[in-house]
């Protein structure tokens, strides 16, 4: 082994406000006191229960994925798995995500973008 995940690094408009969010979506903590950050209003962090942790980075003139369309790619994207498809795209829809693909037949996963744009699935367990 060569190293281990640390974070994962997401840029934004406005990092507190995704961070919010995505504590909305996976519970934890955000902006936790942690040595390896400094917290402001370019950077947000979140401490998931699971150990995770989510930064988001602020970036002036942010401009979010186009997915599906290449002219800006996703670049990366997170998969949360859940027990229930239907509930949690009523959820994160809720919370301010946008349904980009809600997929055909039996299939296990939906895509969504985030508040700031970035793509994310659902993906049923």
């Amino acid at each position: 082994m060569i190293a281990e995940l640390q974070c994962l690094v997401i840029d934004c408009p406005v990092p507190a406000e995704l961070a919010e969010f995505y504590r909305a979506v996976l519970g934890g903590e955000v902006d936790r006191p942690d040595p390896r950050w400094h917290l402001g209003a370019a950077w947000s962090t979140l401490h998931t229960p699971g150990g995770l942790v989510l930064c988001f980075q602020g970036v002036a003139d942010h401009r979010p994925p186009t997915w599906p369309h290449p002219d800006r790619p996703q670049q990366a994207h997170l998969d949360f798995e859940v027990a229930d498809l239907d509930a949690a795209d009523e959820r994160v829809r809720a919370l301010g995500a946008t349904l980009l693909d809600a997929g055909e037949g039996t299939r296990r996963w939906k895509v969504y973008a985030d508040p700031a744009g970035h793509p994310f699935c659902l993906v049923r367990h």
